[in-house]
Formats: structure tokens, sequence, C-alpha cells
């Protein structure tokens, strides 16, 4: 059975910051907070949709700052996606949240358990505090630990989110912080490299020129190293890059920003692994065994991979074989 989410955005409710890259109406598409009752239609309305696509979900409060919000408010969306898991455990498997690694304690783990949480998401962005400074976080690495600590003492899923090329960064900031969400067991993980908004502090910093941001193909190859380290620790990456918007194209006024941002990723990673594995074989003509639903990542966008290849002396054909990564050999 497929997995998904229901998302409720919350926007910026909860959070007393403004950080240099933030502009979350602009990214969530949103211009209002659901009341309970809306959350309580939206759910119900979907019920019929998720059964006829045999699909289970997590219902999913993103957008701003949960665990923030008015207390209130905050248990009322939780009573009503309580309600929705208790009464269609079969469609609605658990609730999930994004919030702040400062707006986590034990007082409010212990409601977000009340009503059934069972995953919750710290927007870290980075882990080196002169980063999280510049950007005016508000938080700094030690509360990441010891909010993620917590969340793990309680059984809950850990999600961590990053940002890459934020105002101050350097890629081997990236590479640590990934070490660390490693370090620190994450369930999951959400990169995001930073995209520049009109209208943030971000913005006004590139505009008058003393913030440049990391390129597409310098976040490409960041973003490929971060997706092998998680891969290799056995972190699902549940995201890369923000979901396609107008709004975000509008407003856009720097950083990287594709919809195709994880293929791309993905596809240097074949890259690399067909090439070290050809040299290693020797020869230049080979055979490729991949999965179909690789092949595309393996050939790469406008065929780059095998092009690139080519042009380094080796040439490759393609056979498919159901359930393989990769695997070469050489050509007959």
């Amino acid at each position: 059975m497929k997995q998904t989410n229901i998302s409720v955005f919350v926007l910026h409710n909860g959070c007393p910051h403004r950080c240099t890259f933030c502009d979350q109406r602009t990214i969530s598409g949103e211009v209002k907070a659901p009341s309970a009752d809306e959350v309580r239609t939206l759910l119900n309305e979907q019920l019929q949709v998720l059964r006829a696509h045999n699909t289970r979900a997590e219902i999913a409060f993103f957008g701003g700052s949960f665990t923030g919000i008015e207390r209130g408010y905050m248990v009322s969306l939780l009573e009503a996606a309580h309600e929705a898991v208790t009464a269609h455990p079969e469609v609605y498997c658990g609730i999930r949240c994004s919030t702040r690694p400062d707006f986590i304690d034990e007082e409010t783990l212990d409601i977000l358990c009340r009503y059934g949480m069972t995953a919750v998401e710290l927007g870290a962005q980075s882990m080196n505090d002169e980063v999280l400074r510049l950007n005016e976080r508000g938080h700094t690495a030690a509360d990441v630990e010891r909010a993620s600590g917590m969340i793990k003492r309680r059984g809950l899923s850990l999600g961590l989110q990053m940002m890459t090329g934020l105002y101050g960064d350097k890629p081997g900031y990236c590479l640590e912080t990934a070490e660390r969400f490693i370090a620190l067991g994450a369930d999951t993980v959400r990169i995001y490299p930073t995209v520049i908004l009109e209208g943030t502090r971000l913005g006004e910093l590139y505009k008058s020129g003393e913030y440049r941001t990391f390129g597409f193909d310098e976040t490409v190859e960041l973003c490929a190293k971060l997706l092998r380290m998680f891969g290799e620790a056995g972190i699902p990456v549940i995201r890369l890059g923000l979901h396609a918007s107008r709004d975000v194209e509008q407003r856009m006024l720097g950083g990287v920003y594709h919809p195709a941002l994880r293929e791309i990723a993905e596809s240097r990673i074949f890259f690399e692994d067909m090439h070290s594995e050809m040299e290693r074989l020797g020869g230049h003509s080979f055979t490729v065994y991949t999965d179909p639903a690789n092949i595309s990542k393996m050939i790469g966008q406008k065929r780059e991979n095998k092009e690139k290849l080519h042009s380094m002396g080796f040439d490759f054909t393609i056979k498919t074989e159901q359930g393989t990564r990769l695997r070469i050999e050489n050509a007959l």
C-alpha cells in the first residue's frame, strides 16, 4: 500500500522570528490558517480519494512552527487530526508536524503524544552556529541536539531539515551538518537549497551584493554528496528542493530552484558510480544493467552522462534488469 501526506499549512503562526530567508506565505501558497473544522472537512473529503488509490496518509501540519502556535489552537488542530486517525486507522496512519528546535519541551511533547503524534520534524537548517546567527534563526546547534534527543526518547520519528547556501554558508558546513544529523539518529531528512525571495532579508543582502549563494552546479554536486551520505547511513531524504510554485518563481531573486533538482543530483551519483566502475573494469565498451525506473537518471538530462562518458572514451548500452540499481559488464 502506498503512503503519502495530507498537508495542512499553518503558515508563519507561532514563530516570533523572521529568519533572513523566510516568507512562508510565498513558499506554502496559503493565505490563511485553517480552523479545526476546516481540517475535519479536508480529512473527510480525502477519505474516498485515498481509499480509491489504495493509499494511507499521515496528517502533516507544515508551514509554520506548529508547537509555537497559540496552545488552544494547536490542540484544536490535533483533536481534529486525532479524530480522523481514530475513526479511520486503515486510511490515516499518523500525525506529523514541523517546528523549531527551541519550541520543543517535555510539556509540549506530552500534548503531542496524547493526540497520537508519530513524527516531529525540526527546522534545524544548519548545525553551524555562525550560519544560524547570521541568518537570525534564534536557536543554536545545541538546541537541535537537545530537541532531537527528547523526540527520540519519546519514540517519535525524528525528521531534520537543512538548507544549503545560506548567508555565510560553505559546502563544508553543509557536509558537517549532514554528519551531525546522522549522529543524532535522524529517521528522515529534507534538504532545501536556499531560494532568495523578494521581501526577505536575504533578498536585500543579495541585491546589495553582500551575499552570494551557491551556484547551480555547486548545489547539484553538494546535493549528490548529501544524498550519498544519507543513503549510506540508511536515512531517507524525503524531500530535496522546494515544491513547484508559481509564487516562488515570480518572487525569486536568486538561489537554486528546479523542479527536477533531485533527479539531477541522483543522475550525478549515477555518473560518478558508472565512471568509477568502468575505470575499475577497464576497456571502452560496456553493458550497463539497471531497473527501468533508473534509465533517465543514468543517461542524464539531455543525455549529459552518456555524452560525458563518451568524451572520456567510454561507450555503453543499457539493458533493463528489474530491481537492479547498477551493474556493469565489459561488452563482448
